[in-house]
């Protein structure tokens, strides 16, 4: 299936199940419980976004937030593509939708972690990044040693802005 046949939309209390089976199908996402995916597609549904095929299925899903200390930022939790989305762009599309909504609202800010390992998230939020026409920098907010006791990597935080007035790039 084309990436050109899915549909952007808000999460409604209607995807929580779908977005945890999602997830699941999507290693090494960590899985959360169907509860806070509940939370995600409804308290902060105004910061996520919703891909579903033309059977009405959940083929992808970007959570998110603004940090309360930093209203001004979207704060990219997680990224999920169904494994017979990927390689098309999906990811990119999502993303650049979200943005361009939550800029409507005063985001002008993008944050997200993104373990020194994971070269797909490093070069879909560099692209995106650069299809903004934004700069960014990056520090670890989560140490391995101090923060994981050394069971996972760190977690490497990426920020960039602030976003052009119209971010219709």
């Amino acid at each position: 299936m084309s990436s050109a046949t899915v549909k952007f939309r808000q999460p409604t209390d209607g995807d929580g199940h779908s977005l945890n089976q999602l997830v699941a199908r999507c290693q090494p996402l960590d899985t959360n419980s169907v509860y806070c995916n509940l939370l995600q597609c409804t308290d902060f549904a105004d910061t996520a976004i919703a891909a579903e095929n033309t059977d009405g299925d959940l083929v992808g899903f970007i959570s998110g937030y603004r940090p309360p200390a930093r209203p001004d930022t979207l704060f990219v939790w997680q990224v999920a593509v169904d494994s017979s989305m990927r390689g098309q762009g999906l990811a990119l599309r999502m993303l650049l939708t979200l943005v361009e909504r939550v800029a409507a609202q005063g985001v002008r800010f993008i944050e997200t972690t993104i373990t020194p390992g994971n070269a797909a998230s490093q070069a879909l939020f560099l692209k995106a990044f650069n299809q903004l026409g934004i700069p960014h920098n990056t520090s670890v907010l989560f140490s391995s040693q101090k923060h994981f006791a050394g069971q996972s990597e760190d977690e490497v935080l990426y920020r960039a802005g602030p976003l052009p007035h119209d971010s219709n790039k």
